[in-house]
C-alpha cells in the first residue's frame, strides 16, 4: 500500500572520612571553601590535579582498563557513538599505559582532536568506601547515609554551575535496584556470585546538572557501586533532584542558562523541562484519581487473618540540630533530614511487619522550608496503607524553635515502600491495616492511589522506550505520564547527533538515522511563517486531510487539557487493502526558555470508546511529531521526525532512495497549507 510520508507508520552536605569528590571543570579550577565536604574529605578536580589520585590508585588502572564500558559510568551512548569511544578508550590506553577518568574521555560527537578531553563543568563525582561505620544493625549499608552521600553531591555539582549557595527543594522518585537487603556485610567466601555492596566495596556516585530554569535547576544522579576485585560495577538507583540557588541579599537569583554539548546532555536537558511540568502536575494527578476513580478498600490475597490498627505503628522522635548537622550555609544538611527521615519510617515498618523491613522505592523528599541550628525537629511516621507485599510509610518533618512553642513549621514530608523478603528473597505477604478515622482514612485512599500512580510511572516512564507497547491504554490516572512519554520520546529523537543527510531537493532536506531495528527520518525545511502560526495550524488533526493526501479525516475524540488532544483518524489507501484507522495522542509544548522549539508528538494509544473496527486495519505510530524553531524574526524552521517501524520500511527506504517523490511533495504541499492559512491563524490568535 503506497503511503505518505505523514501517514502514522504500522506496527503489528556531610561527605564522610573516606570521600573522594571529583569536580570536573576548568583547567586550574582552585578549591574554595565550599568544596571541603566533612571532616577529611577531599574535592579533586580531574584535569589540574587528578594525577595524585591515579597514582595512588594504580593498582586499580588495570581493572579499569579491562572493566571501563559505555554503561559503567551510568551514560547512555548510541551503538555508533559507543564503538568510537571504545575505540578511542583503546587508543589513549596503549598511549600512556593507564585508564581513563571517566567524563574525561574525548567526545566524538563534539569534533575534538586527538588528546582533547570534554569535561562537563558541573560533574561531580563521589568515591565512598563502605566502613563498618556506615552500616545499620543488621550490617547493612544505611540508606540513610547514601542519602547523605547522595545529596551532598547532588548539591556540589549545583553550586558548581550557580556559583553561590544552593539548597534542595526536592528529590524525585527513587526505585532501588539492588535492594538494601542485598548490600549487606559477607565474609569474602560467600561473595562469590552476589551482587552485594560490602565493607571494602566503593560505592560511586555521579552528579551533573541537566538543566537550569529560573532560580532552580534539575541535577541528575547515578548511583552504583564497585567490586573493587573483580572491576565490576551495578546500578544502585538513579534520581533527579532540584535545587534552588541562594543569593545574599535578595534570596532567589537567577541561573544562567546551560548549554548542553554530548547527545546526551541534550537530551536530558531537553526532557528536564517535561520532568519539571510533571512535578508540578503531581498533586492535581492525584486528586483527580481519588475523584474520578473508585478505590478499592479490600486487599486481594491479604493477610486478612491479621489486622493491625495504624496507631500501633505511629513513631514520633525529636532531633535537636547541632552544628555537625548543618551545611556550609547554617541550615539544616538535607541529607541529615532525609536519613533522620528514613530510621524512623523503617521503626513504623518494622512495628506492623515485626521484622526486618527491606526499603524499595522513595516517592519524592519536598522541603517546604530551612531549618537551622537550634531548631529542634519532630519526625512523625506512621503506615498509611499496607497492601499484599508492600506497605506505605508516610513522614512528616515538623520544626521549632523552642520546647513551649505551640506553632510548628511543616518543613518536609516523603512516602516510603517498604517490603519484607523471605529467606529465598521473595516479598512475604503483610498484614492488614485499619487505618484511624478521620485524617488515617483519607491517608489510607491516597496510598492506593499513590501506588497506581507509581505503577504508571515505572511502566510508562521507567522503562525504555523500545520497552513501551506501540498502544498503551489511556485513562485520567496514566494521561500525565502518557502525555510526558510522548514528548519525551520525540525530544530524544530530536536530540540524536549522528543525523545523516540523504537527499535535498528545492531547499527540502531529509535525513535519516539508523539505530538498533529502528530506521528513523527526518525532513525539514526553512519558511516565511511565524513560529506560532505553524505550531497551531500543525497541531491541529481535524485540518492533516488539506496537505496530507493520505489523510481521509480525523475526528477530536477528547479534549484532554490545553495541550493534549487524543483523535481518531481515517486513512484513505489507493489499493483494494481495507483503509487503516488510528488512536493518536497529540502533545504539543511551547518553549520553555529562548532556543527552544515549538513541539507537537504524536503516538497511539487505546480508548474503550474506540476498539478495533472490522471495516479498518488497527494501524499504530510509535514516535513522530514536528519540531518548530523560529530562527529570524522572519524565518522559521519546520522538522518532521518519524521512527519508522519494520512494517513502514520498505516506504521510507523507496523514498530515501529516490525511487519515490511522496516525501518531497507532501511536505510541500505542507508549505503551501501553512501559508495560505498564516494570516487566519493570526487573526484566531489576536482574538484569544
Amino acid at each position: 500500500m503506497e503511503r505518505d510520508v505523514f501517514t502514522p507508520s504500522t506496527a503489528g552536605t556531610s561527605g564522610g572520612t573516606n570521600a573522594t569528590v571529583n569536580n570536573r571543570g576548568d583547567e586550574g579550577r582552585k578549591e574554595s571553601p565550599m568544596w571541603n565536604v566533612g571532616s577529611s574529605g577531599s574535592v579533586r578536580d580531574t584535569a589540574g590535579g587528578a594525577a595524585s589520585g591515579l597514582s595512588s590508585c594504580k593498582h586499580l588502572s588495570k581493572m579499569s582498563q579491562k572493566k571501563t564500558t559505555s554503561r559503567k559510568y551510568g551514560w547512555r551512548w548510541s551503538a555508533g557513538g559507543t564503538k568510537l569511544l571504545r575505540a578511542h578508550l583503546r587508543a589513549n590506553m596503549q598511549g600512556s599505559g593507564s585508564a581513563l577518568p571517566a567524563g574525561d574521555l574525548a567526545n566524538p560527537a563534539l569534533g575534538m582532536e586527538s588528546g582533547e578531553r570534554y569535561r562537563n563543568p558541573t560533574e561531580v563525582q563521589m568515591s565512598q568506601l563502605v566502613l563498618s561505620c556506615h552500616t545499620n544493625h543488621r550490617g547493612e549499608l544505611s540508606i540513610g547515609q547514601l542519602l547523605k552521600w547522595i545529596d551532598t553531591t547532588a548539591c556540589l555539582s549545583a553550586e558548581r554551575h550557580a556559583g553561590c549557595p544552593c539548597v534542595t527543594a526536592s528529590v524525585d522518585d527513587i526505585y532501588f535496584e539492588h535492594t538494601i537487603r542485598q548490600i549487606q556485610i559477607m565474609p569474602p567466601w560467600q561473595q562469590h556470585g552476589k551482587n552485594d555492596v560490602c565493607v571494602g566495596q566503593v560505592v560511586n556516585i555521579k552528579a551533573k546538572v541537566n538543566r537550569a530554569f529560573n532560580s532552580s535547576m534539575e541535577v541528575g544522579i547515578q548511583v552504583s557501586y564497585e567490586d573493587l576485585c573483580s572491576g565490576k560495577q551495578w546500578n544502585v538507583c538513579k534520581a533527579y533532584a532540584t535545587f534552588v540557588a541562594q543569593g545574599k541579599a535578595t534570596g532567589k537569583m537567577k541561573l544562567k542558562p546551560l548549554a548542553p554539548q554530548t547527545e546526551e546532555e541534550k537530551m536530558e536537558y531537553s526532557i528536564a523541562a517535561e520532568r519539571r511540568r510533571m512535578r508540578l502536575a503531581h498533586t492535581d494527578t492525584l486528586k483527580d484519581l481519588l475523584t474520578n476513580s473508585t478505590m478499592q478498600t479490600e486487599r486481594e490475597n491479604g493477610d486478612c487473618n491479621t489486622v493491625v490498627p495504624a496507631e500501633k505503628t505511629r513513631v514520633e522522635s525529636v532531633e535537636l540540630v547541632l552544628p555537625p548537622h548543618a551545611n556550609h550555609q547554617g541550615n539544616t544538611f538535607g541529607g541529615q533530614i532525609m536519613a533522620w527521615m528514613e530510621n524512623v519510617a523503617t521503626i513504623a515498618a518494622s512495628r506492623l511487619c515485626h521484622a526486618h523491613p527491606t526499603l524499595k522505592t522513595i516517592e519524592m523528599f519536598h522541603f517546604r522550608g530551612p531549618s537551622q541550628v537550634g531548631d529542634r525537629l519532630l519526625l512523625k511516621a506512621i503506615i498509611n496503607n499496607a497492601f499484599k507485599n508492600s506497605m506505605e510509610v508516610g513522614v512528616c518533618v515538623e520544626a521549632y524553635r523552642q520546647e513551649m512553642e505551640v506553632s510548628r513549621r511543616h518543613i518536609n514530608s516523603a512516602f516510603m515502600t517498604f517490603v519484607v523478603l523471605d529467606r529465598e528473597g521473595q516479598p512475604s505477604i503483610l498484614p492488614m491495616v485499619k487505618p484511624e478515622a478521620g485524617d488515617g482514612e483519607r491517608r489510607y485512599r491516597e496510598a492506593s492511589a499513590r501506588k497506581k500512580i507509581r505503577l504508571d510511572r515505572k511502566y510508562i516512564i521507567s522503562c525504555e522506550q523500545t520497552k513501551v507497547p506501540l498502544s498503551v491504554p489511556w485513562d485520567q490516572s496514566n494521561k500525565v505520564y502518557l502525555s510526558y512519554n510522548n514528548v519525551s520520546a520525540l525530544k530524544t529523537l530530536v536530540a540524536k547527533t549522528n543525523w545523516v543527510l540523504t537527499t535535498e531537493t528545492d531547499k527540502v532536506r531529509m535525513y535519516t538515522l539508523e539505530e538498533d531495528q529502528y530506521l528513523s527520518f527526518r525532513i525539514e525545511m526553512s519558511l516565511c511563517i511565524d513560529a506560532t502560526q505553524a505550531f497551531f495550524l500543525l497541531s491541529d488533526l481535524r485540518q492533516r486531510h488539506e496537505w496530507d493526501r493520505h489523510y481521509a479525516s480525523a475526528e477530536l475524540v477528547q479534549q484532554v487539557d490545553e495541550d493534549d488532544m487524543i483523535y481518531h483518524v481515517l486513512s484513505q489507501t489507493v489499493s483494494r487493502e481495507k483503509p487503516q484507522d488510528f488512536v493518536i495522542l497529540a502533545s504539543r509544548r511551547k518553549p520553555c526558555d529562548e532556543g527552544d522549539p515549538y513541539v507537537v508528538a504524536f503516538r497511539s494509544v487505546t480508548l474503550p470508546t474506540h476498539p478495533p473496527n472490522p471495516e479498518y486495519t488497527r494501524g499504530e505510530t510509535m514516535c513522530s511529531g514536528f519540531c518548530i524553531w523560529q530562527e529570524t524574526a522572519e524565518l522559521t524552521k519546520v522538522s518532521y521526525y518519524n521512527q519508522a517501524a519494520p512494517g513502514y520500511l520498505a516506504y521510507v527506504t523507496t523514498n530515501i532512495a529516490g525511487l519515490s517523490s511522496d516525501f518531497y511533495v507532501t511536505f510541500k504541499a505542507c508549505e503551501r497549507f501553512l501559508q495560505k492559512n498564516k494570516d487566519e491563524i493570526t487573526v484566531g490568535l489576536q482574538n484569544l
